[in-house]
């Protein structure tokens, strides 16, 4: 059977490169017990799959992975089980079975949801670039992947933006609420603050904190949040007729 996991990743645990994260739930399945499906051949793995990178020292309240188990499971059970094999700030908090034929994580999702904690941007600079992001046409950003340097316009994958200043006992933080579409290319939060502030020295780390909260699916013209729970939070649809459902 095949299991989708979601679970937390705060803390520490931050700085866990998403390569060193596979490693991390291969010794937690170990540790507790469960028999995991291995590939076949010279060095055989266990069948884990992954969705979106998370970049190294950002953190998340939603993780997602899918594994494939050897006979049937007491889902129930699941979490508590794997929450004492895993490090301080994985916890998990939902799992379901996967029906067969349902597409994969790095397929599925449309859209990403952060909150990002800016750091040195007052709440009035950041209110006039996102008011200015907001009514551009297009936005430019020279990116480089897989060695080449290439030229999008990014504007298309900012599908909501806001700003707020948000009380926190040593002060208060200047937040930004982002929904990031992921296709056809996606943009990450730092591409997202090199777009929004362009003139600044070193704008992809105008930052002191980034949580993904939400990672989003369309089924049939509407939007939810990728299972096992449902939406927590509603975020906008990209084309105004679609709405939040919880399948």
């Amino acid at each position: 059977m095949r299991v989708r996991i979601r679970y937390t990743k705060f803390g520490k645990v931050r700085f866990t490169s998403h390569r060193d994260m596979a490693r991390v739930w291969e010794r937690a399945f170990r540790k507790a017990d469960i028999d995991v499906v291995y590939t076949e051949g010279f060095s055989p793995r266990p069948k884990l799959h992954f969705g979106l990178a998370l970049s190294t020292g950002h953190e998340s309240e939603a993780e997602y992975l899918d594994a494939d188990f050897i006979g049937d499971l007491d889902l129930a059970a699941l979490p508590a089980r794997l929450n004492v094999a895993v490090p301080d700030g994985i916890i998990t908090t939902g799992v379901e079975e996967v029906p067969p034929g349902t597409p994969s994580l790095q397929e599925d999702v449309s859209a990403t949801r952060w909150s990002i904690v800016l750091d040195g941007v007052t709440l009035e600079g950041a209110t006039e670039a996102v008011a200015a992001a907001l009514a551009a046409p297009s936005i430019t950003l020279t990116r480089v992947r897989k060695g080449e340097e290439r030229t999008d316009d990014v504007r298309p994958a900012i599908e909501a933006l806001t700003v707020e200043a948000r009380t926190t006992p040593g002060g208060t933080d200047v937040v930004l609420d982002a929904v990031l579409a992921t296709r056809p290319r996606g943009l990450r939060p730092a591409e997202l603050l090199a777009a929004l502030f362009p003139h600044h020295h070193d704008p992809e780390f105008l930052w002191q904190r980034v949580v993904r909260i939400q990672q989003f699916i369309e089924r049939d013209g509407s939007r939810r949040e990728l299972g096992p729970l449902c939406p927590l939070a509603q975020a906008p649809a990209p084309r105004a007729q679609e709405q939040l459902a919880c399948a």
